[in-house]
């Protein structure tokens, strides 16, 4: 396989895999807003209580960083580098100003695909490193039992971490639609260690095939002299 059809089946694994992180925040995300916050029942010393879906201190800009990452790698890399590409061959037979435009937004394509990457890798430690160190938080039962509802104010949470001391308190319902939502938040924290590999892959093929089209074009360009 020729570098440039490396480089285009790379493109489209990525964008794939930025999609499926993408649809797993904004699954998250959703289902915090819709159905987490309207709170949990829990049992109690005998008693049913209520349990605020949030606490008071959710922390989302892991989710933030990762969706930019995701977005970045599908929109600037994925349809970036489809239209620069396009553009790149177009520009062959281009004459002028034409010309060098295409080559301008393919140059620059490439250069912008090692910032994209450095987005990613940041998005990748960030998130492991904040879940890791809030990992093994536990609700205090007896005064989540005295806030009748309210916010738990006690630590900072990761959402992943939130739902996994929610559901080793004694929960009347929703367990198995916690479980379920908290599989897609741990699926998209995971995520990003494939979608760094892919993006790193394409990365590198990037570099690569710019270097080979560098070398066809000046030895073209003598040729036109």
């Amino acid at each position: 396989m020729s570098l440039s059809l490396a480089l285009k089946a790379a493109i489209g694994i990525l964008m794939v895999d930025s999609i499926i992180e993408l649809s797993f925040v904004s699954s998250m995300v959703a289902w915090l807003h819709l159905t987490a916050s309207k709170g949990f029942s829990f049992n109690s010393d005998g008693s049913s209580h209520r349990l605020a879906g949030k606490p008071l201190h959710m922390m989302v800009d892991q989710g933030h960083t990762t969706n930019g990452a995701a977005g970045t790698a599908f929109v600037l890399i994925g349809l970036g580098g489809i239209v620069a590409l396009t553009l790149r061959h177009w520009s062959r037979d281009a004459q002028g100003g034409s010309r060098g435009f295409g080559r301008f937004i393919y140059q620059l394509w490439v250069a912008l695909n090692i910032p994209a990457l450095l987005l990613t890798i940041g998005a990748l430690a960030y998130v492991f490193a904040v879940t890791n160190k809030h990992r093994g938080q536990t609700i205090d039962v007896p005064l989540a039992v005295s806030l009748n509802g309210s916010p738990y104010p006690l630590e900072d949470w990761t959402p992943q971490n939130w739902f996994s001391a929610v559901l080793q308190l004694d929960l009347t319902s929703a367990r198995d639609d916690i479980h379920s939502h908290l599989s897609v938040m741990r699926g998209w924290q995971y995520n990003l260690i494939p979608m760094f590999i892919i993006q790193l892959g394409v990365t590198i093929l990037v570099v690569l095939e710019f270097l080979d089209w560098r070398r066809q074009y000046r030895v073209l360009a003598q040729g036109e002299k």
